[in-house]
């Protein structure tokens, strides 16, 4: 592992690059090193977790395929000691693939071969995302049993707190603004991930999939061929 260093005299944001093709993290890095971030680098499983339990990255570049144990495992046991945004990188187009990526925290993903400008704009609106979420003011949201502290980043179900990642937070959050309302998955592309792309709907997909999953099937529900609303009572 190395730390390369982004601007000083300022918040320096830090981003974990993890990727075992070391001309790939090199890449990336120098392009994320230029975007003012400092950058630690891991090239296996057990090297990324440790440098995420020791750096606490405030996010992390994911590639799948890495020796030791891949990134899916990586991804799972980082975000269960500590939730972050997880940009994941993948060599395989299978949709299920990505799909299982976002279903065990990724944040995003991109598709080997990728633009370096489209990886630096798809960090920079991850991480917009977070720091919109660190300036809400001290209040909940509670919609029949469901209790949403926006301050402390923390969800219950009745008596029961549900774990949830950083995306997973604020999707269940933007529908829980507007209770019963049908939101559109592309306006939720917009609102949560900060871009507008069709074949994103997928994301969208999967993460409400993981809401179900943690806090009940009966909590959000689908408008085939619109979106979602939230139906908690």
């Amino acid at each position: 592992m190395e730390l390369s260093g982004g601007a000083t005299g300022q918040a320096v944001r830090r981003v974990l690059v993890v990727d075992d093709e070391v001309t790939i993290a090199e890449s990336v890095a120098a392009r994320l090193r230029a975007e003012g971030f400092a950058v630690e680098l891991a090239h296996d499983g057990p090297g990324a977790v440790a440098a995420a339990a020791a750096g606490e990255p405030d996010l992390v570049v994911l590639d799948v395929m890495l020796p030791g144990f891949d990134g899916l495992e990586v991804c799972r046991r980082i975000q269960a000691e500590r939730p972050v945004p997880v940009l994941m990188l993948t060599a395989r187009t299978d949709e299920t693939d990505q799909l299982v990526g976002l279903g065990v925290g990724a944040d995003d993903y991109l598709t080997k071969p990728f633009s370096m400008r489209v990886l630096a704009a798809r960090v920079h609106a991850l991480l917009r995302r977070v720091e919109r979420a660190a300036e809400r003011e001290n209040t909940s949201i509670v919609v029949g049993d469901l209790r949403i502290d926006l301050d402390q980043r923390r969800v219950w179900r009745g008596a029961t707190e549900a774990r949830l990642t950083p995306l997973e937070f604020d999707l269940l959050a933007r529908l829980a603004q507007r209770p019963r309302a049908v939101l559109a998955r592309e306006r939720l592309l917009e609102d949560i991930w900060d871009w507008s792309d069709a074949a994103g709907t997928r994301a969208v997909d999967s993460h409400v999939k993981a809401l179900r999953r943690k806090l009940g099937a009966d909590l959000i529900r689908t408008v085939h061929g619109v979106g979602y609303a939230l139906d908690a009572r």
